[in-house]
Formats: structure tokens, sequence, C-alpha cells
């Protein structure tokens, strides 16, 4: 019998496995967690994954938006890898749950692209 919400194909996952895992750097340092995978439904993609980081049960968690393209998932599905220094992601754009991004803005959206080294999707 197939188990239809968790089942796995050839590089196709379903959002809920990957909603609460790991982010670590190349140094195996912990940066946080996958708290949401946000959606463009114009292109048809994930555009970026939200990150928390830092606080202490929730509380003074900041949230963080990565290019999804900038995530690398590990060959035993284990957790993600950002390669970046703890540091780095401390300084990166952030928000909290209270004050969210105006996500549809590609303006912001180009920054935090810029941010992590990389060209954004709709520039392709």
């Amino acid at each position: 019998m197939t188990n239809t919400t968790t089942e796995t194909r050839a590089n196709v996952v379903s959002t809920s496995d990957l909603i609460g895992d790991s982010v670590v750097n190349r140094a195996g340092e912990n940066l946080g967690k996958i708290e949401e995978l946000m959606l463009d439904l114009e292109k048809g993609r994930v555009a970026y994954a939200v990150l928390t980081f830092g606080g202490f049960l929730g509380m003074g968690e900041k949230l963080f938006a990565i290019p999804f393209e900038a995530l690398k998932l590990d060959a035993n599905r284990q957790h993600f890898t950002l390669d970046v220094d703890k540091d780095r992601l401390k300084n990166a754009p952030g928000f909290d749950k209270a004050h969210p991004p105006k996500v549809a803005d590609r303006t912001w959206g180009a920054e935090i692209y810029k941010y992590y080294g990389l060209k954004p999707y709709w520039q392709a």
C-alpha cells in the first residue's frame, strides 16, 4: 500500500516533508529550520524558504527569506545546507512574524537574492 502523504519520487517531495527540516552551514553549525516554503504561483516554482533562526522557545526568533536554490538537500535527506556562516546570517535582511515582508515586491526579492549572491529566478 502506498503512503500518499509522504510519497517521494525522483526529485519530487511533499512540502510538508520539508517543513521543520534543519539547516546547517558547511561547518556543520545549526542555522535554524525551514518554517515555510513560499510559492510563486505565476512562475510555478518555490520562490524562497522561510528560515527561523535564534530565539528561545519561539521567542525572539528572526525569520529569513532564503532563495530556495541557495539550499542544498543532503544525500540522505537529513538536513539542508546553506553556504553562509552564522554571522552573515545574523546580519542578513530578516523579519518577524508580526511584520512580514511584501513578498510580491520584486525589488525586495531582488535584494534577498543579491545578498546570497544569486540572480533572481524571474530575471533569468
